[in-house]
């Protein structure tokens, strides 16, 4: 699994690639989180279009920086989540909790509304 991060119209971009599945990125993960908030930067989407596999660690993951996010009055939105990815999320009731957007460019006027 790997990350980065970038800046597209006031929304922070976190763009996962390969295998999301927790371990040591995990802190880095979360750490960059608590940056983004100290910076003032609460309105977060992850790219899930170039993860090819994700595990129960990964989900928990993705749901730990969303409970971060509400915590600091912010959000974290997902987009491009493929078949397999979407249908996890829904076998675990997790589909209700995320707001799920098929392109990156949904999600970003999502935060403009």
């Amino acid at each position: 699994m790997s990350y980065k991060i970038s800046e597209k119209y006031n929304c922070v971009v976190i763009e996962f690639k390969g295998k999301i599945m927790g371990g040591p990125l995990a802190e880095s993960f979360r750490d960059d989180l608590h940056k983004l908030i100290e910076a003032g930067k609460k309105e977060v989407i992850v790219d899930l279009g170039k993860v090819t596999f994700m595990n129960s660690s990964g989900l928990g993951l993705i749901i730990g920086g969303l409970t971060t996010m509400k915590n600091a009055g912010g959000d974290l939105k997902i987009c491009q989540a493929d078949k397999r990815i979407e249908s996890l999320l829904m076998v675990t009731q997790l589909i209700s909790v995320f707001d799920h957007y098929r392109t990156l460019d949904e999600a970003i006027k999502a935060y403009e509304e």
